[in-house]
């Protein structure tokens, strides 16, 4: 499989950030693929480009807005993506001869765009499911089960599973949900695939002080959430638990990110007068990264009304930076249970606050407990999640 194709969502300039996809793919690179990248633009182009970014060949989009909050910009610009890819691949006459197509979800509407490369290239299909759409958003009550809609994606879901030749699952609760709801779907493509990410040296030079007295953290216990704020995260469960803990004056809630949510749950903190939330938008990497290292919780959160088992990737971020997990989740993730399996944390179920802070207060009078956990994170994250082990998963798929 010397050529790859990568079809993504997203896919930022290393120099400036990283996620998951952007390891893996340089981890493909790194082992000697030839690999093209198309994602959309990121720098204002009037039209698409290819371009080298960091030694991946890529070309960029330009596309209408993907992300925010208008739902029906959001779905119209999902829907003409793989039109727009199509347009742009024709354009700049690309070879159509690649041996493997990942294609990550979201978004589902890609599939077209990859069935007729693999079509034209007898290419193999490497499905990255890390959403479950429609029914996430019918969960989050977005859309109507069974309205025109919901069959309009239903249909593109249901040809992405039969067009995909593997498909990556982030956890065994995510393999027995494809499974129940599509007894169609062949599970000899069904395997797991767990969220990986390049492990981060922590900061040599950080001054821990000044970051402290930057964002107001001196002398303080940090729990720390990073990450989208919208209405999958449910942060409102941090809020109420913040609102739970406020005798322990000397803990606060970091919050770092952005969404569709924010400004509620800004206005949700004000309206409570807690003191002990703290909230912030996107924090420059290094920024954060140095909160994270000081900090001593990593918080997760997810929305009680999901039937879909979802597995949230920024905990790998706590990982790294050995941090104890405190998570709040929706009774069909199998999230919670990994985390004590592995002893790297605790749950309890979104809504139920009682538990929240008898596990927070597990971790607030027990240094010794939270290092034992961060570090077993850590070592798991080591062992298991690495962007070279999702890579040999993915090879492997194809020769077992």
């Amino acid at each position: 499989m010397k050529k790859i194709l990568f079809l993504g969502l997203t896919f930022p300039d290393v120099k400036k950030n990283t996620h998951l996809y952007t390891d893996l793919i340089h981890e493909f690179h790194n082992q000697g693929h030839d690999v093209l990248v198309i994602a959309p633009d990121e720098e204002g182009r009037k039209s698409s480009e290819l371009v080298i970014e960091s030694g991946i060949q890529i070309l960029r989009v330009p596309t209408l807005a993907l992300f925010g909050g208008n739902k029906i910009v959001k779905g119209l610009s999902n829907i003409l993506l793989s039109h727009q890819y199509k347009r742009a691949f024709i354009k700049h006459k690309i070879a159509v001869d690649f041996d493997l197509i990942l294609i990550p979800t979201p978004p589902i509407t890609l599939i077209d765009f990859a069935a007729w490369i693999k079509k034209k290239s007898k290419a193999k299909l490497y499905l990255i499911l890390r959403d479950i759409f429609p029914q996430n958003a019918v969960d989050l009550k977005m859309m109507s089960k069974g309205g025109f809609i919901y069959n309009y994606f239903r249909k593109k879901e249901i040809k992405l599973y039969k067009q995909s030749d593997r498909i990556g699952c982030m956890s065994p609760a995510n393999i027995d949900f494809v499974t129940k709801h599509n007894p169609e779907v062949d599970t000899s493509k069904l395997h797991l695939l767990p969220n990986w990410e390049k492990i981060h040296e922590l900061p040599k030079d950080l001054n821990e002080l000044a970051m402290r007295e930057k964002y107001g953290l001196t002398n303080k216990m940090i729990a720390i959430f990073g990450g989208n704020i919208g209405l999958p995260q449910r942060v409102e469960n941090i809020i109420q638990l913040a609102q739970a803990s406020q005798e322990l004056e000397d803990l606060v809630f970091f919050i770092v990110g952005r969404g569709t949510e924010r400004e509620r749950i800004k206005i949700m903190a004000e309206e409570m007068g807690l003191k002990n939330v703290i909230l912030k938008g996107n924090l420059p990497r290094q920024d954060y990264n140095d909160v994270l290292a000081i900090a001593d919780i990593g918080l997760i959160s997810l929305n009680q009304d999901f039937s879909i088992p979802n597995f949230p990737s920024k905990v790998n971020a706590y990982y790294c930076f050995k941090k104890p997990v405190l998570a709040s989740v929706d009774v069909n993730t199998d999230f919670g249970i990994i985390q004590e399996q592995i002893q790297s944390g605790f749950y309890s179920n979104a809504g139920d606050i009682e538990s929240f802070k008898s596990n927070l207060l597990k971790l607030y009078n027990s240094k010794d407990l939270r290092t034992t956990l961060g570090q077993n994170g850590y070592m798991y994250m080591k062992n298991n999640l690495s962007p070279e082990q999702a890579y040999t998963t993915i090879i492997n798929s194809f020769t077992a």
